[in-house]
């Protein structure tokens, strides 16, 4: 089995949009939309360009991906100062496989904990995702925000910290941060 974690190329912008596509169709009957569902090919090439998104490929087949949204992105809206996951998609063909695990462990602990030293990273759900939740929740990930996505579905946002040390060292100079500018403004 060849199986390869990478980055997604510009001109793989379709196979991945059909991947999305067919990942997250399966959630509509269920009142469960993502804006992913109604992005165009266009959009997807979009975040590629601007975003880190990763691709799974097994025997040359693109089956799984995910993506990191970074804090200082000029169009990000974001509600934790960590990188943010969006776009995790396993392909319905390849379920129960163990890519979808794989793909995250190597975002979280590879990309985001190892080569840029993040402290922690968030994401967001749907509320009454079937089992999404349960599996953030049994990867280390809590709550901690709530809010409604742009089609009306109840979202719950989740952190997990991927280094103990680096994140009270964050919280700190945050802490020190928020101290002095108020101080100057007093």
């Amino acid at each position: 089995m060849t199986e390869r974690i990478r980055l997604a190329k510009a001109e793989e912008a379709e196979l991945l949009h059909g991947l999305l596509q067919r990942a997250y169709a399966p959630l509509i009957p269920q009142g469960i939309h993502f804006t992913i569902t109604r992005s165009s090919v266009e959009d997807v090439r979009a975040v590629i360009a601007s975003e880190s998104t990763f691709v799974l490929e097994n025997e040359g087949r693109l089956v799984a991906t995910l993506t990191v949204r970074f804090p200082w992105a000029a169009d990000s809206k974001q509600v934790s100062p960590w990188p943010f996951l969006h776009w995790f998609a396993v392909d319905p063909e390849f379920k129960g496989q163990g890519f979808g695990s794989r793909i995250i462990r190597y975002v979280e602990e590879s990309f985001l904990r190892d080569t840029l030293k993040s402290p922690a990273v968030y994401l967001a759900t749907a509320i009454k995702h079937p089992w999404l939740s349960q599996l953030y929740l049994r990867r280390g990930y809590q709550p901690f925000h709530r809010a409604v996505n742009p089609l009306g579905v109840e979202l719950v946002y989740l952190t997990r910290v991927l280094d103990q040390q680096r994140y009270q060292q964050a919280k700190i100079k945050e802490y020190v941060h928020d101290f002095i500018e108020n101080s100057l403004t007093a």
